[in-house]
C-alpha cells in the first residue's frame, strides 16, 4: 500500500528519512554508544530483555539510531538477532551460584547470607536534580571507588525458598525430563509448557506485564503476594564440550534479575504456599516481580485477564503489539470506504 495523495513517491520517502536525521541533529553534542551503554544501563537492559538478545553495545547502538524509542530499538535488535547463527545451547544456568550485587527479601528480616541492598532507586528522593548535568561521575572516580574497597569473601546465599521447601510449606518444581521449549524457533502452542510461558513473559513488553500484575494486585486475580527473594547478579554461562559433552566450557557471564514471590495457596486448608517465578536480563526488578506474579496467575488460571494464558502470552510481545498498532497508520482507503458505504446505506434505509 502507498499514500497515492503524496506526490513524489520514492523522493518523498527519501526526504522523510532525511528529516529523521534533522530531528537528531539539534545539538552539536553527540551521544556516543559507550555513554548510552554505561549511563543509561537500565534502559539498555530493558531493550535487551524485550529483544531477547544479551548485547549491551548493540542495544545502546539501536537506542541511538532510533532517538531512544524502546519499541524501535527492540525491533532493530530482534531483526539483527534473526541473522545470527546458533552454534550452541548453553547448559542450564545455576542461579544459586550467581555472583550477587543485590539481594533482598520482603518475607524475612534475617536470611542466610544476609540481605544486600546494592544499587537501588528505592530510597532516593524523587526530586529532579537540576545540577545533575555537571555531576557526571568520571571513569577515574569509578576506579578510585573500586580501589578503595576491601575484598570480602563471597558469602554463601542459599535461596530463601529452600528452607520453606524443607519444611514442606511450598512444593518443589517437578521436571518431566523434556528439554525446554525454544519460543524463538517453535511456534507457541496452547496450553503452553512452563518453559515456553516463562520465555514469552521474559521477552514481553515491560509496561504490559506490569499493568497485568497491577490488575491482579487490585483484585482481578489472586491476593497480595510477598517477594520471598529478589536477587540481582552475574550468572555463569557454559556450553557442553564436544564430542561426548561430558565436560563444559565457560564462555562468559550475564547480569540477570531473579525473583520468587510467595502467594497464599488457593485451597481452603492453606496447607502450602504457591510460588511465582521471574527472571529477566539486566537490572529490571519491577518486570521480574510482575513476571513472578503473572506466572502464578497463569499457573492457577481463572476468569481474569492476567489468568488467561492465551490472552497474556499472545498480547504481551512488544514487537507484535507495536507493529500491529503502527500498521494502522498505513492507508486503509478501501476498507474505510466500505465502512462509510455501510453507514450511509443504513442511514438512508432508516430515513426512508
Amino acid at each position: 500500500m502507498a499514500y497515492v495523495a503524496v506526490s513524489g513517491g520514492k523522493e518523498a520517502i527519501e526526504e522523510s528519512i532525511r528529516l529523521l536525521d534533522f530531528y537528531k541533529s539539534g545539538s552539536d553534542k553527540d551521544v556516543d554508544v559507550e555513554a548510552i551503554e554505561n549511563k543509561m544501563s537500565l534502559l539498555v537492559d530493558r531493550v535487551m530483555g524485550e529483544a531477547g538478545l544479551y548485547a549491551k553495545s548493540y542495544a545502546a547502538l539501536a537506542l541511538k539510531q532510533c532517538e531512544g524509542s524502546v519499541d524501535e530499538a527492540v525491533f532493530l535488535l530482534r531483526a539483527y538477532r534473526s541473522t545470527l547463527t546458533r552454534n550452541y545451547y548453553t547448559n542450564a544456568v545455576n542461579t544459586d551460584e550467581m555472583r550477587m550485587v543485590r539481594r533482598i527479601s520482603a518475607a524475612f528480616k534475617d536470611i542466610a547470607g544476609g540481605q544486600i541492598l546494592g544499587a537501588t532507586y528505592d530510597y532516593t528522593h524523587r526530586l529532579i536534580d537540576f545540577d545533575a548535568d555537571g555531576k557526571q561521575a568520571s571513569v577515574q572516580a569509578r576506579q578510585d571507588l573500586i580501589a578503595a574497597q576491601t575484598p570480602e569473601p563471597v558469602a554463601d546465599c542459599p535461596r530463601v525458598s529452600d528452607e520453606l521447601k524443607r519444611e514442606g510449606l511450598i512444593d518443589r518444581c517437578s521436571r518431566d525430563g523434556r528439554p525446554p521449549c525454544d519460543v524463538t524457533v517453535n511456534m507457541l502452542e496452547f496450553p503452553a509448557g512452563r518453559s515456553a510461558r516463562l520465555q514469552t513473559l521474559a521477552r514481553a513488553d515491560t509496561g504490559f506485564i506490569s499493568g497485568l500484575a497491577y490488575s491482579s494486585l487490585r483484585g482481578f486475580g489472586q491476593v497480595h503476594p510477598t517477594v520471598g527473594e529478589l536477587r540481582c547478579g552475574y550468572a555463569e554461562l557454559c556450553i557442553p564440550y564436544p564430542p561426548d559433552e561430558s565436560e563444559s566450557i565457560y564462555i562468559g557471564e550475564i547480569l540477570i534479575t531473579e525473583v520468587e514471590c510467595f502467594h497464599e495457596a488457593d485451597d481452603k486448608d492453606r496447607l502450602k504456599l504457591a510460588v511465582g517465578y521471574g527472571a529477566v536480563f539486566g537490572r529490571n526488578e519491577n518486570k521480574a516481580i510482575a513476571m513472578a506474579i503473572i506466572d502464578n496467575e497463569l499457573e492457577h488460571g481463572g476468569p481474569h485477564p492476567a489468568q488467561d494464558e492465551e490472552f497474556v502470552l499472545m498480547h504481551g510481545d512488544s514487537l507484535e503489539m507495536n507493529g500491529f498498532i503502527s500498521h494502522l497508520k498505513l492507508p486503509h482507503y478501501v476498507t474505510f470506504q466500505s465502512k462509510l458505504d455501510a453507514v450511509r446505506k443504513t442511514r438512508k434505509a432508516k430515513d426512508e
